[in-house]
């Protein structure tokens, strides 16, 4: 689990530019999430990265086409 954790930071740091409080709090959001997907079963540490990252772009809103100024027109 530490190892997705590890990786999913490392990558969503790449990501974006915040500040270390910023990062510690999305840090500890996505170890929660992590455990419980750990809770329910999954191992894979390639799939919880990748969940792990889903999670916190969605938090964010960078998935969310009309906050990223889309408006489709």
């Amino acid at each position: 689990m530490e190892a997705a954790i590890d990786r999913i930071m490392q990558t969503y740091d790449l990501l974006l530019n915040r500040t270390a409080a910023a990062s510690d709090e999305a840090r500890a959001k996505v170890t929660e999430y992590v455990r419980t997907l750990v809770e329910v079963g999954e191992t894979d540490t390639h799939r919880l990265t990748v969940c792990g990252l889903t999670y916190l772009r969605q938090l964010d809103g960078s998935t969310d086409h009309v906050k990223a100024g889309y408006t489709g027109l």
